[in-house]
């Protein structure tokens, strides 16, 4: 209770920050950077370098209420495959810009709903993005799939291609739940998908499950995760709902004077945390857990865990590419994003240009607080050397900040010979201790609870 009290006092139930999967974060990029800069950043890739490629398809069957991402509904296979034909135009794109000897570090396919698409767009997408970009040594290929949104021919066709990590969305299994979210997924169908994932030898498997969600409470939380457990994910991610009806329309649906508590939910994340835990996992970075197998486990112990548009993970790539509406890249120059209206981003592949239409040119104070920020986010510490001898920051000016946010944050912080350092007492102000460094005006975006 002492503890909860002192939150309390530092604002963590009342505060919105950014999840920081990037920084700047996407509501400061402008339209500074077009499609010129970027294909500039594609071709200044250096020859034989590794990258990482993700890949968005925007459509979904369904439109889940919970659900915040770029997606758009579709009850034909028409439009999927009509932007299947776009996604290969721009690989093509891609493919003629990019350096000799470029290989995949990491292929993502994300959404919406990649598994809307039909087995034989599948083959021809996975195809041309390979005759792009090959596959490199140890790359992983990872997919989400939708358990209501697959069969064994587009499984095959994955597993096929080149598949060896996929993804599920999980949220929660309470039917009541599932209901009031929009989202039907049975244990069951999704127990099937899991076993279509193992039957092919897909080795890794990924999980994403939602606390902070309307009329969950820790018995049904602890259900859902012991269930979850049952399906034996390499990992998992345990994100807090972020309900933003201003931004998402779709989440008017949800019931909000349901929604549990600032308290609750971090009554939620403890109760779920501790199960993962005690199953053996290792609690990676503030809101993930991986089996100690996982590469997420193993790039933390190196100290090589690493925060992107996913969340965290263990690719080191400078460059990441993203292909599809709405997807962006980062380039050791900066962000670029592609253009989110689905017609406008086919409209402008058909005319034999990038989409990009938003994005942020790092400066050298950038680059310096997005790895104070990331390493604060992924192993609650950060060096002064390190600061200093990779980003040109000054001692004294470091000195200063780290002295500044230990006055504000009392004792969840420490301030240590070697730089700033967040104790286990401090980690749900993780977010918050972050944001103290962030120097963009964050009084308008809109971001998601803290907790």
């Amino acid at each position: 209770m002492e503890q909860e009290s002192q939150l309390t006092r530092l604002g963590l139930f009342d505060a919105r920050v950014p999840r920081y999967t990037s920084y700047p974060t996407a509501p400061h990029f402008s339209e500074s950077v077009g499609s010129d800069i970027f294909t500039q950043w594609v071709e200044a890739i250096p020859e034989g370098a590794a990258i990482s490629l993700y890949m968005h398809v925007p459509f979904c069957r369904r439109l889940c209420w919970f659900c915040a991402c770029r997606t758009q509904g579709t009850q034909s296979d028409d439009p999927v495959r009509a932007y299947s034909e776009v996604l290969l135009a721009e690989l093509k794109m891609l493919r003629e810009r990019l350096a000799p000897g470029v290989k995949l570090s990491r292929l993502h396919w994300g959404g919406g709903t990649p598994t809307l698409m039909p087995a034989d767009m599948m083959r021809r997408v996975a195809e041309a993005v390979f005759e792009a970009v090959p596959m490199g040594e140890g790359a992983e290929f990872s997919v989400e799939i939708d358990p209501n949104e697959i069969d064994d021919a587009r499984m095959d066709a994955l597993a096929q291609s080149g598949m060896n990590r996929a993804s599920i969305g999980v949220q929660d299994f309470d039917p009541e739940i599932q209901k009031v979210i929009g989202r039907d997924q049975s244990y069951e169908i999704t127990k099937r998908a899991v076993e279509m994932i193992r039957e092919r030898g897909v080795a890794s498997l990924n999980a994403d499950i939602l606390y902070g969600l309307p009329y969950q409470d820790n018995r049904r939380i602890s259900e859902s995760v012991q269930k979850l457990l049952s399906l034996g994910p390499d990992r998992v991610a345990l994100y807090g709902y972020a309900h933003v009806p201003w931004m998402a329309r779709r989440q008017t649906m949800i019931p909000s004077d349901h929604l549990p508590t600032p308290q609750e939910r971090l009554a939620l994340f403890e109760t779920a945390r501790q199960l993962f835990v005690a199953d053996g996992y290792d609690e990676i970075g503030i809101d993930h857990f991986a089996l100690p197998s996982d590469g997420l486990s193993k790039a933390l112990k190196a100290g090589k865990l690493r925060r992107n548009f996913q969340g965290y993970t263990d690719d080191l790539a400078e460059a990441l590419v993203g292909m599809g509406a709405s997807s962006i890249s980062r380039f050791p120059q900066g962000y670029a994003q592609n253009a989110s209206a689905t017609s406008k981003h086919t409209g402008a592949i058909r005319e034999g240009k990038f989409s990009t239409a938003r994005g942020h040119v790092f400066s050298a104070d950038d680059m310096m607080r997005a790895r104070l920020i990331e390493a604060l986010m992924c192993d609650f510490k950060v060096s002064t050397d390190e600061l200093v001898r990779d980003y040109g920051a000054k001692p004294t000016e470091l000195a200063t900040m780290f002295a500044e946010c230990a006055a504000k944050f009392e004792d969840m912080v420490r301030v240590t010979t070697s730089g700033l350092e967040i104790p286990e007492k401090g980690r749900p102000l993780t977010r918050m201790i972050a944001r103290h460094f962030d120097a963009y005006d964050l009084s308008k975006a809109g971001h998601s609870s803290a907790i």
